[in-house]
């Protein structure tokens, strides 16, 4: 099913996920050809398997570990709940594998998370606050990221994350896919898309 490796199809099985959503369909080919992708759709549509399920494909594809501090894979979204969401179904996607996924959000140790983040990640879920403390602190490396998904984006403009995004895009590599998905498409949001996104696909699921 859309050129995903069985490892994960049948993790996919296991969770009663058998039918792809339309955003899954529309996304997940693209994504897996490395290109950048901007989606428009709805909170409940399965956008978390449209970007995570290509991004967990390449990273068991290539094999390559993170060094200390370094993440190969950023997924950015507004609120803790949110972020420890994606987690969770992220690591039921992906059981079974080597790909390492992390948490980090405010309202919890970071001395804990900057202990987990020493050994590299694969695959970091981050609130964009947090993300910018360790950066601060030199708890995280950003420069050999590969993917970047930027989750309910229009979320992360409404609570003012606009600075720390701008903060994050210019530490991270030029040469990287970047997925972006949002409910809705604000002014402000067509701006951080034409920054963070190189020649996007654009798939709208209503």
């Amino acid at each position: 099913m859309l050129g995903l490796p069985p490892r994960l199809l049948a993790n996919l099985a296991d969770l009663n996920i058998t039918d792809p959503t339309p955003i899954q369909t529309q996304a997940i080919p693209h994504a897996l050809n490395g290109r950048d992708v901007m989606g428009l759709a709805q909170t409940g549509t399965g956008k978390t398997a449209a970007f995570g399920l290509p991004i967990v494909t390449t990273i068991m594809r290539d094999q390559s570990r993170p060094g200390p501090k370094q993440v190969h894979g950023l997924i950015l979204a507004p609120t803790r709940e949110l972020a420890k969401q994606i987690v969770d179904n992220l690591r039921a996607y992906s059981a079974n594998t080597p790909v390492k996924i992390g948490l980090v959000t405010g309202g919890n140790s970071i001395n804990g998370q900057i202990n987990r983040l020493a050994k590299g990640t694969d695959l970091l879920v981050a609130t964009p606050g947090r993300l910018i403390d360790l950066m601060e602190q030199k708890a995280v490396r950003l420069d050999a990221t590969r993917f970047l998904v930027l989750d309910e984006a229009d979320q992360m403009l409404d609570l003012g994350f606009i600075h720390a995004l701008r903060q994050i895009a210019k530490v991270l590599p030029k040469e990287r896919q970047t997925m972006l998905f949002s409910a809705t498409m604000p002014k402000q949001m067509a701006e951080i898309a034409a920054a963070y996104l190189t020649d996007p696909i654009r798939i709208e699921v209503t």
